[in-house]
C-alpha cells in the first residue's frame, strides 16, 4: 500500500505552490451549478471568466452556486480561483498538497474543508486515494478533485429533480451531502475488506498455508490506513461542532448543524467497525498460531507414543543382540516365536493403555 509522505519542497519564494498527487494528464474542467427553490442552471467546461460573471451578478446573488473543479495540476487556475475568492495562500497551497492530513479550518468567513476519498483499487490488492477539497463563502461552495468520478452524481440528479430539500437550503447544506456521499466510499472499503476478512477467518483455522498471515497482515495494514484517514477527519467534524458551540461561525446555519453532527457519529461509527475488523485479525492470527500448535503438539503426542511404545522392544532386541556364548534361550528351539510373541504382547498392551488414556 502506498502510505503518505510528506514531500518538503524547496521554495525559492513564500508564495510557490506544487501539485503533489499524481493525476496530471487528464485536462482540468470546471463544472458550475447555480440554483434556488424556484430553478437551476448547469455549466459544463465552464471558464473562470463564465464562473466570475455569474458570482458576481447582483439578481443571483442569493442563488446557491457550486463550482466543481475536476483536476489540480493547473496550478495557475487553481490560484486564480483562490485570488478571486480571496483565500489565503496557505489555503491553496493545502488543496495542491495531497499528503496532507484531512483537516478543516475557518478564516474570515470563509470554511476549508479537506477529506480523503479512499476505495478499493483495481487490482483489489491496494486502495485508491483521492483527496478532495472544499470552500465554503457566502452562498458559493467549491469543490476540488484530484480526477474525474461519480461519486456526487446523485447529488447532481437530486439538484436537477428536485429531490429532497436540496435546493430549499443553503450551500452549508450541500457542503454536508457532499461530505457524505465521501464517507460513504469509508463503508465501501470497509466491506470489501470485512469479506476478504471473513474468508481469512476460516482459511486461519483449517489452513497452515503461511501466505494466510502475509493476507492478515496485508489487511491490518489497510484498515491501519483508513483509521489514519478517518481520524482527522472525526477531529475536523468535531471542531466544526465545537464552532457551533461558541456561536463564532455563522457560515453554517443552526439548523444545519444537526447534519454535522451526523457525519461526526457516522466517523466513529467508522472508528468503532475499523477496530472491530482489526481484533478480528487479530482473532484470526492466534486462530491460525493455536491451529499451527496444536497441530504441532499432536504430531509430537504421535511421535512420542511410538517411540515409547519401541522402547521395550529395543531394549529386547538389545538383550538377545548381545554376544555371549552362554544363553538359556538361544538353545531353546522355540526361542524366537516366543520372543517375537512377547514383543508383541507388550505393543498391543501398551497400545492398549494409551488409548484408555485418551492420550491418542
Amino acid at each position: 500500500m502506498k502510505r503518505i509522505k510528506y514531500k518538503q519542497v524547496r521554495k525559492v519564494q513564500p508564495n510557490y505552490f506544487e501539485y503533489t498527487g499524481i493525476h496530471k494528464t487528464d485536462p482540468v474542467e470546471m463544472q458550475l451549478f447555480v440554483y434556488d427553490d424556484a430553478g437551476y442552471e448547469e455549466y459544463k467546461k465552464v471558464a473562470i471568466q463564465k464562473v466570475k460573471k455569474e458570482i458576481e451578478d447582483e439578481l443571483q446573488y442569493n442563488d446557491v452556486k457550486w463550482l466543481n473543479i475536476h483536476g489540480l495540476h493547473d496550478i495557475n487556475l487553481i490560484k486564480e480561483i483562490g485570488d478571486m475568492l480571496a483565500i489565503e495562500s496557505f489555503i491553496i497551497s493545502d488543496i495542491l498538497n495531497t499528503n496532507r492530513r484531512s483537516k478543516m479550518e475557518e478564516l474570515d468567513k470563509v470554511l476549508f474543508f479537506s477529506i480523503k476519498s479512499i476505495l478499493p483499487d483495481n487490482d483489489y490488492d491496494s486502495v485508491s486515494v483521492e483527496q478532495i477539497s472544499f470552500l465554503l463563502k457566502d452562498n458559493l461552495l467549491v469543490s476540488f478533485q484530484e480526477k474525474k468520478s461519480d461519486f456526487f452524481t446523485h447529488i447532481r440528479e437530486r439538484i436537477k429533480t428536485h429531490s429532497g430539500i436540496v435546493r430549499k437550503k443553503k450551500n452549508d447544506y450541500l457542503l454536508y451531502l457532499l461530505l457524505e456521499a465521501v464517507m460513504e466510499n469509508f463503508y465501501i472499503t470497509i466491506e470489501f475488506y470485512e469479506d476478504q476478512i471473513e474468508d481469512l477467518m476460516i482459511e486461519a483455522k483449517s489452513s497452515d498455508n503461511p501466505d494466510v498471515l502475509v493476507r492478515i497482515e496485508r489487511n491490518r495494514e489497510h484498515l491501519n490506513f483508513l483509521k489514519r484517514s478517518i481520524l482527522p477527519l472525526r477531529d475536523a467534524l468535531f471542531n466544526l461542532k465545537s464552532e457551533h458551540d461558541e456561536d463564532d461561525y455563522d457560515g453554517i446555519e443552526k439548523a444545519n448543524y444537526s447534519f454535522f453532527a451526523r457525519l461526526h457519529q457516522k466517523s466513529l461509527e467508522i472508528l468503532e467497525q475499523i477496530e472491530y475488523d482489526m481484533n478480528t485479525l487479530d482473532s484470526a492470527s492466534s486462530f491460525y498460531f493455536s491451529s499451527q500448535s496444536h497441530r504441532m503438539n499432536e504430531i509430537m503426542k504421535i511421535l512420542t507414543v511410538v517411540s515409547v511404545i519401541f522402547m521395550p522392544l529395543t531394549f529386547l532386541v538389545g538383550v538377545y543382540g548381545m554376544n555371549f556364548k552362554h544363553m538359556p534361550e538361544l538353545d531353546y528351539a522355540y526361542g524366537y516365536y516366543i520372543v517375537v510373541a512377547v514383543m508383541v504382547i507388550i505393543a498391543l498392551g501398551m497400545v492398549y493403555y494409551f488409548k484408555k488414556k485418551k492420550w491418542f
